[in-house]
């Protein structure tokens, strides 16, 4: 048998409600198989890398660990958003000095599609340098845009299913209060999150997959200007009296002073102005055709830490996902995502494989035009289909202690570091 290599599990970008899910299927996974020692969670990503920050995973009690299906977010060993450019040659010899240092065999970062190119570089670089590394993705994203649009290198990422089951049911609710309160405020303008993408506001209409309420969606992608907008609302008015508008935080209202990360993206939710309250500003000052006025609604980062509202098939597939990652690595698989594939047929199926990085690194899934309706402000039959299942059926019992929910808390235990002091390229002043 040969000799046991230590594993360092990283997260980066926005978290997810399941992202811990494949944390812990990584964890309680990697402790079967000989070939991996030492399990170490990156404290903050690549950034804890650079930084020499390695928690020790397998020195936490299985209870903890356990946990991790409960806890949202990723507080539990931290995500960032440190790009690691081309140009910053020191970052990327420091990882290889830290991986050599602590006998590191086996890199599995969770993320996007900039993570997975991070996990790509990371690999290609270990080879280059003679250090045998295996380097595995496995994929996270609420926005469901890692991949590509026909869904051959994976059909949805953890992450996706959970959002879309908080919409569901935020749009049921808010339907309730707009029933009630329209003779006022017969417009409800609700923001969802879906930079360039429409799928987290697609999934408004799984609240009404039959069309009994007055709703329209409008995605980054709907080909609809803002004074179309208004006038879509306002023969929805004039039909039912009120009106229910979810709309992507993407959507074109003209220049917002957006934003932007360390990646290029634009953080909408770190804008002075928000597209919703754009829209009902818009409605407002053109005039509805009833009388009262529109009000708005904007979910921020709370579509991403419900864990009221996770999906369990969800957080199933997400530790599977973990599972077949450290299946990938102890292979010596590097330089492949674990991915997800539907089985054909009305049942709904799936298996676990892998694509390589090179194929998804900085992919980027666009929603199919065919799953947008004709008139621009729904989505189709197919599109409810494809997302139902993925949300599940039944809500999540949480452990409760004393009436908080109970989650994980990690033991602060390190690496002792064995390198000097190091400041991050990018960090530098």
């Amino acid at each position: 048998m040969g000799k046991k290599r230590n594993l360092v599990v990283a997260q980066s970008g926005g978290p997810t409600p399941v992202i811990n899910s494949s944390l812990r299927g990584i964890i309680e996974t990697a402790r079967d198989w000989q070939a991996i020692g030492t399990v170490y969670g990156a404290w903050h990503g690549i950034e804890g890398v650079l930084k020499e920050e390695l928690l020790d995973l397998s020195a936490q009690g299985a209870e903890e660990v356990a946990l991790l299906r409960y806890t949202p977010s990723a507080g539990s060993v931290g995500t960032c958003r440190y790009k690691l450019k081309s140009h910053q040659n020191e970052d990327f010899d420091r990882v290889i000095e830290i991986f050599r240092a602590h006998d590191i065999g086996y890199l599995l970062y969770i993320g996007g599609n900039d993570s997975m190119d991070t996990a790509n570089k990371i690999a290609q670089l270990a080879q280059k340098h003679g250090l045998d590394l295996v380097a595995v993705g496995v994929p996270k994203t609420i926005d469901n845009d890692v991949g590509d649009s026909q869904f051959k290198l994976i059909d949805h990422t953890p992450g996706y299913g959970s959002v879309a089951r908080y919409w569901m049911h935020k749009v049921q609710t808010a339907n309730e209060e707009n029933m009630g309160s329209c003779p006022a405020d017969p417009v409800l303008v609700l923001q969802a999150m879906g930079r360039k993408i429409g799928f987290i506001p697609a999934a408004a209409r799984l609240a009404d997959p039959d069309r009994e309420m007055p709703l329209q969606i409008y995605l980054a992608e709907s080909p609809c200007s803002l004074a179309q907008l208004a006038e879509n609302v306002n023969e929805q008015l004039r039909r039912s009296g009120r009106c229910i508008v979810v709309i992507s935080e993407g959507f074109d209202v003209g220049n917002l002073g957006e934003v932007k990360d360390s990646f290029g993206h634009t953080s909408f939710s770190s804008s002075q102005t928000t597209v919703c309250q754009a829209v009902v500003n818009y409605l407002n000052q053109t005039g509805l055709a009833v009388k009262g006025a529109a009000r708005g609604n904007v979910a921020g980062t709370d579509q991403r830490h419900s864990m009221a509202y996770a999906s369990t098939v969800d957080l199933d597939e997400a530790y599977r996902l973990g599972q077949k990652a450290v299946e990938l690595a102890a292979a010596g698989l590097s330089g492949f995502m674990a991915t997800i594939l539907r089985e054909p047929g009305a049942i709904y199926n799936v298996r676990y494989d892998k694509v390589p990085l090179p194929e998804v690194a900085n992919s980027e899934r666009t929603f199919p035009a065919d799953w947008i309706a004709t008139n621009g402000y729904d989505v189709t039959d197919d599109f409810i289909r494809y997302a139902k299942p993925l949300t599940g059926s039944e809500m999540l019992s949480l452990p409760v202690i004393d009436g908080r929910q109970r989650l994980t808390r990690f033991k602060p235990i390190f690496a002792e570091k064995k390198l000097s002091h190091y400041i991050p390229q990018a960090d530098r002043k």
